[in-house]
């Protein structure tokens, strides 16, 4: 356990997957009340027999009035949120400009969108925190977009918009106490706890010189 993580409250958003598994299991460690949210009851049931004292919630970022409902029923459960650590994501590929379909673009965009939601729904909680951590995690083809995979590296890049944009909204809201942070990597595979420690760490680093960061992972 550490001093910063202690009672903190943070949420993961779309735990099920092995990034969440690390993120969950670091967070508890360091002293955090860890919720865990995920569209696929069997998975978060697996996660919290795995992480004993994690809390389940079953829900699609994507619906705006289930966020809110969430936001709502975790500051009456458990408490404000101080962190959130948004893992929603997905990968699609097409050849060249001409194979990046509608299909593909539609369930790329779900991530955004639930980022939008989530971000929205817990700000006044992190504003509110002593020391509000919201971070996500991008890719680097943000910044450097190839022809096969244009369509993941322009939502990913709206995606850092929208945290660039929030850490704006902490700046004049919460200076000094809360900072949005993007981790990015080529390939999360192999860095999952990595980007757990880093994670947990944001709470032992200034939120005036991290807001509005983007750190590469495994560079």
């Amino acid at each position: 356990m550490t001093a910063a993580m202690t009672d903190r409250v943070v949420l993961l958003a779309g735990a099920t997957s092995d990034a969440g598994l690390a993120a969950a299991q670091t967070l508890v460690a360091a002293g955090a009340r860890v919720i865990a949210t995920g569209r696929d009851d069997a998975k978060l049931a697996a996660l919290a027999e795995k992480v004993p004292g994690v809390t389940t919630e079953l829900v699609d970022l994507t619906d705006e009035a289930a966020v809110a409902e969430l936001a709502a029923r975790v500051r009456d459960t458990v408490g404000p949120v101080d962190g959130v650590l948004h893992l929603v994501g997905g990968f699609r590929r097409g050849e060249g400009i001409p194979g990046q379909s509608d299909a593909d673009w539609d369930t790329l965009v779900t991530s955004l969108t639930a980022l939008r939601h989530v971000s929205r729904a817990f700000y006044t909680d992190l504003v509110a925190s002593t020391a509000g951590r919201l971070a996500i995690v991008s890719s680097t083809s943000a910044t450097k977009p190839h022809r096969n995979t244009a369509n993941y590296s322009t939502v990913k890049a709206a995606a850092e918009a929208w945290i660039a944009a929030v850490a704006s909204g902490f700046g004049a809201d919460a200076p000094g106490r809360a900072a949005a942070v993007i981790f990015a990597v080529s390939s999360l595979a192999g860095l999952e706890e990595t980007l757990a420690s880093r994670f947990v760490a944001l709470w032992d680093e200034s939120a005036a010189a991290l807001n509005g960061s983007r750190h590469v992972l495994g560079a």
